[in-house]
């Protein structure tokens, strides 16, 4: 079988995750090279994964033996990254975020779409074995008719994460609590249920840091399924708690904590799935498996090869882009806000 060449643009803390899985899915997936602009970030790149690190974008994106490229560098990046890496011939798998708004990342899936390049974003707790037994029940119809539906994300980030230069500030994350922490686990949801219709939302910044993004934030929501639920979210909850999606319908309920998931139907025993708790949500974003990007990898390279949208794709993730953006537009008007159409 001949490997798929991988490139990888952005070598910060997030690729570890991506390196283990493509270490393990080594007979399907050759790293050929990465690029960060930090010569420092290049060296560690070298050092820690054995792999050739360029100087410039272009000597990656030029390179043949490349066909995948992983774009891991800052949020107001990512869309531009990968429609020039899908001039190039790529097929472009982004980390989340697809982009910082709604519309630029419609624009970017457009953009790549019109390239006939496949596009996705790493959303791996879709990937999860509890939340794939969680998406198997809701599609045959486990629970019913959904009637209530909310997330809670009460994380805690440290001082020192918050020293790091720009991090939580709008020009380099270009988002705060939603956009950089609680969008997967709202990915996830969203995922699981469908769109959302409308938001009353309301998000502010603590004292803890001096930031300009919100690190709480919190929304009743309408679903486009008829359902109503709240979502809150915040990186101030010391020392930081699992993440839960609760879900209720006419014929039962589920409860999915990070990986475990208890699912209970009005006639019948309860569905336990139990694939831990670590989730990242302590003071180290970086403290979970890397068994779900593992799979995502898998998917989006079998995706390449059945012509098909990925599992994870990035039109897909405009959802949860919308839910966002109505969430925060909802925040700063003081009003309900109708979430802008997600494809």
């Amino acid at each position: 079988m001949t490997r798929v060449g991988v490139g990888i643009i952005g070598l910060g803390m997030a690729i570890k995750p991506h390196m283990l899985a493509l270490r393990d899915l080594a007979s399907r997936v050759e790293v050929i090279g990465g690029f960060s602009p930090s010569p420092a970030r290049r060296a560690d790149f070298t050092r820690t994964w054995g792999c050739t690190a360029v100087e410039s974008l272009d000597a990656l994106l030029d390179d043949s033996r490349i066909s995948i490229v992983l774009v891991a560098t800052p949020p107001r990046t990512h869309g531009e990254i990968a429609m020039r890496a899908a001039r190039a011939g790529k097929h472009v798998l982004v980390e989340k975020p697809l982009d910082v708004d709604h519309p630029s990342a419609l624009r970017a899936v457009e953009a790549v779409h019109a390239q006939q390049r496949t596009f996705g974003v790493v959303f791996q707790h879709r990937f999860r074995a509890a939340s794939m037994a969680l998406r198997e029940q809701l599609s045959e119809g486990a629970l019913g008719d959904l009637v209530s539906i909310s997330a809670s994300i009460r994380w805690w980030r440290s001082f020192e994460y918050f020293a790091e230069p720009g991090r939580g500030m709008l020009a380099r994350d270009a988002g705060g609590v939603l956009l950089t922490q609680a969008i997967h686990t709202l990915d996830l949801l969203l995922d699981l249920v469908g769109p959302v219709r409308r938001v009353y939302a309301q998000a502010r910044t603590s004292p803890l840091r001096k930031i300009d993004t919100e690190d709480i934030a919190c929304a009743t929501v309408e679903y486009a399924n008829g359902a109503i639920g709240v979502v809150d979210a915040t990186t101030t909850a010391y020392p930081g708690y699992p993440e839960r999606i609760d879900i209720a319908g006419t014929l039962g309920s589920a409860r999915l904590e990070v990986e475990r998931l208890t699912l209970q139907r009005h006639d019948g025993a309860p569905v336990e799935i139990d694939g831990g708790a670590s989730g990242g949500g302590g003071a180290d974003p970086m403290a979970f498996s890397h068994e779900a990007h593992q799979r995502l990898w898998a998917d989006f390279v079998d995706a390449i090869a059945e012509r098909r949208e990925p599992s994870s794709s990035a039109r897909s993730a405009l959802r949860v882009h919308a839910l966002i953006d109505a969430m925060l537009a909802s925040s700063r008007s003081g009003q309900p806000v109708q979430a802008p159409r997600a494809t």
